[in-house]
């Protein structure tokens, strides 16, 4: 794959950004920063309206740390291509990062609305409610979580910690030995599990 978008380097600088953009992209996932970052460069030069060439230099700029900078490249991809949906997850990933969690919160919010069933996105957004501490919230998307992807022992054994904290332990036992039937090496579950047959 790297050979052959190699050869479209030398192209015009619409072909040039394209082929940049995935080089950068294909170095990011090799975790080799410093070419990714070099060809993510050369994508956006090539093509400053490049979508997917500004978020990939947002993902090597996030990667070094830099989350300030980072967001402004994910505005700047969004600016351009309002439906760019990985430059909008990612501006909600630096922002979680940032502790900025009511703008996190709006972004992926407003991914949900355009992807309605992804996996990610619910995640996400239990998630933040967690940190908010508002479990019911959490709840409430975990269980459309779980109607997405109904047997992750994760997220069951999640919802089963947070029914547990909220007191409901019927709803708890529920949630963790759906968790433990899907994966039952889950030290934690097991833990759980056992102290409730106890009780």
């Amino acid at each position: 794959a790297l050979e052959t978008l190699k050869m479209f380097e030398k192209k015009d600088s619409r072909v040039k950004s394209a082929a940049a953009t995935n080089l950068s992209f294909l170095y990011y996932l090799e975790n080799e920063l410093s070419q990714a970052t070099n060809y993510a460069d050369l994508a956006v030069n090539s093509d400053r309206y490049n979508p997917a060439a500004l978020t990939n230099k947002g993902n090597t700029v996030f990667a070094n740390g830099d989350y300030e900078k980072a967001a402004e490249f994910y505005k700047e991809a969004l600016r351009n291509d309002s439906s760019c949906t990985e430059a909008l997850y990612n501006l909600g990933l630096t922002y979680k990062k940032l502790n900025r969690i009511d703008e996190a919160l709006d972004c992926f919010l407003k991914l949900h609305a355009i992807l309605r069933n992804s996996a990610q996105v619910l995640h996400q957004i239990a998630n933040i409610y967690e940190i908010m501490e508002d479990p019911n919230q959490a709840i409430e998307w975990l269980l459309q979580l779980i109607s997405v992807v109904p047997t992750d022992p994760h997220v069951l054994s999640k919802l089963g910690k947070l029914y547990d904290n909220e007191g409901d332990k019927s709803q708890a036992f529920h949630y963790y030995y759906e968790s433990y039937r899907y994966f039952p090496s889950n030290i934690e579950v097991i833990e759980w599990l056992g102290a409730y047959y106890i009780d």
